[in-house]
């Protein structure tokens, strides 16, 4: 059964450890687990190799961990946004493995499935197929991906009840349910606590949750505010 923290910033308590994989959900800033990757950042770990589907953008996010010089690798299917993922990327400074998005995500469900690798068309006679295995079905050609596991998965739920089960909040449940999945320990953070989920709004059952906290009441970050031009008079 999953435990309960009070407090997110202990949440991450004797978890971390230097070169450890940490796949994070959400998608740009929508739906990420936010107060866990501060918590990270705070901790000082390095030589992370981070999964998820970009870095979020400068100074917010994952953005963090990468200007601290805390990740060595990100597999991850974008990498505009942020000036600062592609600057170190372009200096040698961060490894990148890009892998595209429906690969990525079909990557971590596998991992959560229990399936080791599994053949794709996506990618094949580009740059993302150098060094992978082909195979020919049906005289159609396709690359071996492998399964991503990750040693420690974050992710950020809207609702979770008292047990560890989370539901996600519209384009928020991204990639966060997958990412819940594919960690051999899993970290959620949850902005409303619940007596009990009714079973039909389950998405992520608690088989897949080790701890759970609630996180900063109403904190949502934004990449790009984007405000209705004025029409004139203000009524």
């Amino acid at each position: 059964m999953a435990v309960r923290i009070h407090d997110v910033s202990e949440a991450l308590d004797g978890l971390l450890t230097d070169g450890m994989i940490i796949a994070a959900g959400g998608f740009g800033l929508c739906g990420i687990p936010a107060d866990l990757i501060d918590g990270v950042h705070r901790s000082g770990v390095k030589d992370l190799t981070v999964v998820a589907n970009n870095m979020g953008i400068d100074g917010k996010g994952l953005g963090l961990l990468l200007e601290s010089g805390q990740v060595r690798k990100v597999i991850a299917s974008y990498a505009g946004e942020n000036r600062a993922f592609a600057d170190l990327h372009l200096r040698g400074r961060v490894e990148v493995e890009f892998t595209p998005q429906g690969t990525l995500a079909e990557r971590l469900r596998a991992g959560g499935a229990g399936i080791p690798a599994f053949f794709t068309r996506t990618g094949v006679g580009t740059i993302v197929a150098d060094g992978k295995p082909l195979e020919v079905f049906d005289g159609v050609t396709y690359l071996r991906e492998s399964a991503i596991i990750a040693d420690l998965a974050l992710v950020h739920a809207h609702t979770g009840d008292e047990h560890g089960n989370l539901r996600y909040r519209l384009t928020a449940r991204n990639f966060n349910p997958l990412v819940a999945a594919a960690g051999r320990v899993t970290v959620a953070e949850v902005e409303h606590l619940v007596e009990a989920l009714d079973p039909d709004d389950v998405v992520t059952p608690s088989i897949h949750v080790d701890r759970f906290a609630r996180c900063t009441e109403g904190r949502k970050e934004i990449e790009k505010l984007t405000v209705r031009a004025s029409t004139g008079a203000v009524r």
